[in-house]
């Protein structure tokens, strides 16, 4: 059950990305209207598949598609 959630959080912030570009963790979160803990869950699922690169802001993350 949980692997499926993952998957499908994953193609929600997938779709995300594809559409705006790079986001901040707290704009990615608001566009995929997820909690923290399924947002970095979809995250993880993510660079496990090497689909997306992030990087450490001053205040937070920046998430972009590979």
């Amino acid at each position: 059950m949980l692997k499926e959630k993952a998957g499908i959080i994953a193609g929600a912030i997938w779709t995300a990305l594809n559409e705006s570009g790079a986001l901040e963790s707290k704009v990615l979160k608001k566009v995929t209207k997820t909690t923290d803990k399924d947002l970095f869950l979809g995250l993880g699922w993510l660079l496990r598949e090497d689909k997306i690169v992030i990087t450490e802001t001053e205040k937070d993350l920046l998430i972009a598609l590979k």
